[in-house]
């Protein structure tokens, strides 16, 4: 390889991995911040922005620091889009075996964004339209993704989200939530007992290793998705989310030259 290639090579992961501490860091950092974190020297940090800037994935802010660009949406949402097309053989699977209708879901900022469903065969089920973006304290698949998230960082989203109560079941104190997750990590799985809408129950998992933080959920009328459905509904749910995520790592692996 040449040092120009070389030097085009690492300039490109250098600017990914500045693209990627920005969302870590909610999106706007300083230059300093940028530096302290990633241990590259201001002045590559500061031309590696610009070259961001001036390609739209990257904004300045009156305040001299910089924010994740417009430009960014589109690939989010096609790539969103695309993670939904794979999964949905998977949750198809999920349907067939427990009966229930299965979605996907993403951490989109501070909300969950549904980005597939496979419907239930049963005339009384669940229905979520790809897209919808509710916040994640009251789902399921929300709660599954928070538990791998530091707690002063759920409590950080918490404080700018609020907790509405979407049921009387909702819970709506920022300790409460932060013990349900530690139950939620404990257990390995996440459960909507009436919390977003009444009379539905929603199991909910993580995708191991997911290239971006995902869950899949099954939801159903409470009356179906029982405790003891919950106990043979799980070992499925989990089992199928290690199959996505192989397959998903199988599908990155594809893609090198």
């Amino acid at each position: 390889m040449s040092s120009d290639r070389a030097g085009g090579v690492q300039s490109l992961e250098r600017a990914f991995d500045l693209l990627e501490r920005m969302a870590d860091a909610g999106g706007e950092v300083g230059l300093s911040e940028l530096s302290a974190s990633s241990g590259l020297p201001l002045p590559t940090i500061h031309r590696l922005m610009r070259t961001l800037v001036d390609c739209g994935y990257v904004r300045q802010q009156p305040n001299r620091r910089y924010a994740l660009g417009p430009r960014l949406i589109r690939l989010g949402e096609s790539s969103a889009k695309l993670l939904g097309t794979w999964a949905r053989p998977f949750l198809a699977e999920l349907v067939e075996t427990t009966g229930e209708t299965a979605n996907m879901a993403l951490l989109d900022g501070d909300e969950i964004v549904y980005v597939a469903q496979v419907p239930s065969r049963h005339s009384m089920r669940m229905f979520t339209e790809v897209g919808r973006r509710v916040l994640p304290h009251s789902t399921g698949v929300g709660k599954a993704l928070l538990a791998h998230v530091p707690p002063d960082e759920v409590r950080a989203l918490l404080a700018r989200t609020g907790m509405p109560a979407a049921t009387e079941k909702t819970i709506t104190n920022a300790d409460d939530f932060i013990s349900e997750l530690e139950r939620i990590r404990e257990a390995g799985y996440a459960v909507d007992d009436n919390e977003q809408e009444i009379g539905v129950r929603c199991l909910a998992v993580t995708v191991p290793d997911s290239p971006t933080a995902a869950a899949i959920s099954i939801s159903g009328p409470a009356g179906r998705v029982t405790e003891v459905a919950t106990e043979k509904i799980i070992p499925i749910l989990q089992d199928i989310a290690r199959q996505l995520s192989h397959a998903l790592a199988s599908a990155g692996a594809g893609t090198g030259a």
